[in-house]
């Protein structure tokens, strides 16, 4: 029963200390908040089953932010949307409703990234996906920053192309 307790109180932790960790890549830090990010995912995976779903979509979101690499960028936000798709497919659990605001996010990352890889046709796609989830946002700062944020990838990606705007 200890080892539950224990487990439960360290599982309490991580939300936490991925905050901070994001409160230093915003403050700046973008190294440190790399480090502690990896050193967390570490943790995470030390047992084996890789750890929650939702604490993984979570610290792949956050660690693709932390990249210097667009390809690495990349490969962590696709890691943070597998995260998210099992959370959403196991519909049973408690963060299902929660993960599904994080999909405009996850499809907006990842457009960005294509489009910084020079892959414009993957980018609107993933665009297309963003704008598609975003719908299901509530009014309110995330929901407008999320759907600001869609609205200006779209703007450079057309600038980009010199197409009509998206």
């Amino acid at each position: 029963m200890a080892g539950a307790r224990r487990k439960a109180s360290e599982d309490d932790a991580v939300p936490t200390r991925i905050g901070q960790a994001v409160m230093l890549h915003r403050g700046g830090d973008r190294e440190e908040a790399r480090n502690r990010l990896s050193e967390l995912w570490r943790e995470i995976h030390r047992g084996g089953a890789g750890g929650d779903p939702f604490h993984r979509c979570a610290l792949a979101h956050y660690l693709a932010d932390t990249q210097d690499d667009p390809a690495d960028e990349l490969r962590w936000d696709l890691l943070a949307l597998a995260a998210a798709d099992r959370i959403a497919d196991a519909d049973r659990r408690p963060a299902a409703g929660e993960v599904r605001a994080f999909y405009p996010s996850l499809h907006l990352s990842l457009a960005a990234d294509y489009a910084k890889l020079g892959r414009p046709e993957a980018a609107r796609g993933q665009l297309a996906l963003a704008r598609a989830s975003a719908r299901g946002l509530v009014e309110g700062p995330y929901g407008d920053g999320v759907r600001a944020a869609i609205h200006r990838l779209a703007l450079r990606l057309d600038a980009t192309e010199g197409g009509p705007p998206g």
